[in-house]
């Protein structure tokens, strides 16, 4: 009996015993990581428990009158929200010169907004969207740069939003036009000393400008990437209208989205998962200081809390699974 030619030889005979380790070491690693994710995500969740029963009394108030919600307006925030993923995904093809299947690309959008209530600070949405960005054939440094890329167009377009919505309805700010000055003119001047000061920050800057040129050399891409980013501000403003309105409060439509997205903004500022507990206080607040009763107002964050983010939970993360299985993330 002739012995086995290197061509005859099991794939698995021919690999090194390093080779043979590093899944395993992979496995490791993971199993490291895991008590720590999910240790954070504990901590979040008993911080939300002990803040929900200080404030149950309001809170079952809002549930009561949430029960009694109007359906036609519901809907009407469901479907906004739905649209919120397409949208989202436009924007991310916008933000690279590269053809990206929509599909996959709206499902991935899906499957992060999932897995970013699992991490802080954005982490989950960015590391999905980084590994589909990577898997799509683009380096980790220019697939770090279309995140970058459109969380900068997302921060503009909402900034925008802001001023165009104070300016179209004085008074709906409670600051005083020489503060509002005031505080603007210091987070310029505070982000420019920052960008000159800091080099690796400087650095940062200039490839994301880089790449923004690039993708303003392509019109369909631009219209892509700031009308996406635009819309999709627009859409969670309409998700917290919508919910408003079938709760029956006289508020007005643009009080309630600059509410929304002042709350949203401020809330970027504390890291927790998917804006738990940071986003549900401050939109609460911004909804009582623009007219809401306090009821009313934890009423407007758990409609639009479980339309966003409880009722898409599970299926998102089942679709975060298959792209998974698949190989696309």
């Amino acid at each position: 009996m002739t012995p086995p030619t290197a061509t005859q030889v099991a794939p698995e005979t021919r690999r090194t015993p390093a080779e043979r380790a590093a899944p395993a070491g992979r496995a490791r690693a993971l199993r490291r990581r895991a008590p720590w994710h999910l240790a954070v995500t504990l901590v979040v969740l008993v911080c939300a428990a002990l803040l929900a029963r200080h404030h149950w009394p309001v809170i079952e108030a809002g549930i009561t009158r949430l029960e009694d919600a109007d359906r036609g307006w519901l809907l009407l925030a469901a479907i906004a929200t739905v649209s919120t993923w397409p949208c989202s995904a436009l924007a991310q093809q916008g933000a690279v010169a590269e053809r990206l299947p929509f599909g996959r690309l709206a499902a991935a959008q899906f499957a992060a907004s999932a897995a970013n209530h699992l991490l802080p600070a954005g982490l989950g949405a960015g590391a999905v969207n980084l590994r589909f960005l990577n898997r799509r054939g683009l380096s980790m440094t220019r697939s770090a740069t279309a995140l970058a890329v459109k969380a900068t167009a997302g921060a503009v377009t909402r900034g925008a939003l802001i001023a165009l919505l104070a300016l179209a309805g004085p008074g709906l700010l409670s600051l005083p036009r020489a503060s509002a000055v005031a505080v603007g003119a210091a987070l310029v001047v505070g982000g420019g000393l920052a960008v000159v000061l800091c080099r690796p920050l400087r650095r940062a800057v200039w490839t994301v400008l880089a790449d923004v040129r690039a993708v303003h050399r392509l019109p369909s891409r631009a219209a892509a990437l700031w009308g996406a980013s635009l819309g999709f501000a627009a859409l969670h403003s309409l998700v917290v209208i919508a919910v408003t309105r079938s709760l029956g409060l006289p508020l007005p439509s643009g009080r309630v989205a600059l509410a929304y997205l002042v709350a949203s903004s401020a809330a970027v500022l504390l890291p927790t998962p998917g804006g738990l507990g940071s986003l549900d206080a401050a939109l609460a607040f911004a909804l009582a200081l623009a007219g809401a009763p306090g009821s009313a107002a934890a009423s407007v964050v758990l409609g639009y809390r479980l339309l966003t983010v409880w009722l898409p939970l599970i299926p998102g993360l089942a679709v975060l699974g298959l792209l998974v299985r698949r190989k696309e993330l």
